[in-house]
């Protein structure tokens, strides 16, 4: 794991001293042997990695790249290979590392195409990405030039998944991995130039609360990306689903394109574009050999692919951008 002192002078630099001076004692409450049974495992495998590292990485092809085949003989990449088979299950990506291809649950970079050509260059900027899931899309910022990342997600594997890819970086770029909520953000920051929600507001009990959370991280003007599902529907159109929505049990409230915009104009926020609405296919989210538990076509209506399992309609998700 990269060392906390190194996140805490790449905060003090980008002008937030105050969340540098408490980090350590979050990161140490993060990291608890209790947060989760495997922790000691995935930490094993991570030492057990080969010391090899690789200047060749392209941070903006759509399957992220790591190195060539040629750099490594084979019984270094077997090593690599059930190394990353080990952390399984991979969600976000895809990733190719010394040509072994992670074949991911997401298709993510299908949503990166779907919002890049929307949203502010992020060449010099420096970018919080609440969610970040193992890391896939910080990376993209990075390749797009962005000054500094910071991705926070509390899920341990995340951040497993994300130490093992930039192990084999040389000379990795300005971008590092938290294993925390938004809530352990300190309120009222105001120093991101852009900031990325992507597939969390639906997991929000108090989705008014988030965006606000998230208005307080960005500097004025600062540009919000969120990605969230929608339902079609009129301004006062809201799914609050009884029970789960597809399988998922945490799914608070989804609302409507329109409703979606007044939430963010009444949070403060202004110049509210949606740029995008797209269903989600089971071409985008699907099983791999990566990632072999129930996905999409599990959470769907079997004799109706137009709604879930439980009857709600399926999976539709819209990007919004935002001004602070």
């Amino acid at each position: 794991m990269i060392p906390v002192e190194v996140v805490q002078q790449e905060l003090c630099d980008a002008g937030m001293p105050g969340w540098a001076a408490i980090l350590p004692r979050q990161i140490e409450q993060a990291l608890t042997a209790d947060r989760h049974g495997d922790l000691g495992r995935w930490r094993y495998l991570l030492q057990q990695m080969p010391d090899i590292q690789t200047a060749d990485i392209d941070l903006k092809a759509d399957i992220l790249r790591i190195g060539q085949v040629g750099e490594i003989n084979e019984n270094t990449r077997q090593d690599i290979y059930q190394t990353l088979r080990a952390l399984q299950p991979w969600r976000k990506g895809p990733y190719e590392v010394f040509g072994i291809p992670v074949d991911t649950e997401w298709r993510s970079d299908w949503k990166w195409r779907r919002l890049s050509g929307h949203i502010q260059p992020l060449a010099g900027r420096k970018v919080l990405d609440v969610g970040c899931g193992n890391g896939y899309h910080a990376w993209r910022m990075a390749g797009e030039g962005a000054e500094l990342v910071i991705g926070i997600d509390p899920t341990l594997l995340f951040l497993s998944q994300f130490n093992a890819i930039r192990h084999f970086m040389a000379n990795p770029p300005h971008v590092y991995f938290l294993p925390l909520g938004i809530e352990a953000v300190p309120k009222g920051l105001e120093c991101f130039d852009t900031l990325f929600s992507m597939g969390i507001l639906y997991h929000r009990r108090s989705p008014m609360d988030h965006l606000l959370e998230l208005r307080r991280c960005l500097r004025p003007g600062g540009e919000l990306v969120l990605e969230t599902l929608v339902i079609e529907g009129g301004q006062n159109a809201v799914l609050v689903p009884e029970g789960r929505y597809a399988k998922m049990r945490n799914v608070w409230f989804i609302p409507s394109v329109e409703a979606l915009k007044n939430w963010l104009q009444r949070c403060g926020y202004r110049d509210v574009q949606v740029v995008d609405v797209t269903p989600t296919s089971t071409r985008e989210q699907r099983r791999t050999d990566w990632m072999a538990f129930e996905s999409l076509e599990d959470f769907l209506d079997p004799s109706d692919g137009k709604k879930t399992i439980e009857g709600h309609p399926a999976p539709l998700r819209a990007i919004a951008t935002a001004r602070a």
